[in-house]
């Protein structure tokens, strides 16, 4: 079993900054991409930003340039950081992790993922 935890969710002013991270655990093979997605009330959940084990990233276009994606191998962990937040980025942001699970049986399944959840408020 893998679990995913999720941090660093909060209230911010617009403008203002924040950093989730989520850091992977458990029967872990190998992660090959990990990513963030968001939903807002009403709205269907969308892909914020991913990245692959080779570093290789993927925004949507209303964030980038001011959100960044990073992860870190060695600790399963993948981060973003959010700059310039404004209101319409509030939204319960879910951590993604598409992985080979070794503790499903051998040889390792691939399987996709979710965090819980952290909640994002920006205020006007």
């Amino acid at each position: 079993q893998v679990q995913l935890v999720e941090s660093g969710g909060g209230l911010v002013q617009a403008g203002g900054s924040l950093r989730l991270s989520c850091a992977a655990s458990g029967s872990i093979f190998s992660i090959n991409a990990m990513g963030w997605y968001r939903q807002a009330p009403g709205k269907q959940r969308e892909l914020v930003a991913a990245i692959t084990s080779g570093g290789s990233t993927n925004y949507a276009d209303s964030v980038k340039g001011r959100f960044t994606i990073s992860r870190d191998n060695a600790k399963n962990t993948v981060y973003l950081q959010m700059n310039s937040l404004k209101p319409e980025d509030t939204a319960v942001y879910y951590c993604n992790a598409d992985l080979l699970d070794y503790g499903l049986g051998l040889p390792p399944e691939k399987v996709e993922y979710w965090g819980q959840g952290t909640q994002v408020t920006v205020s006007s």
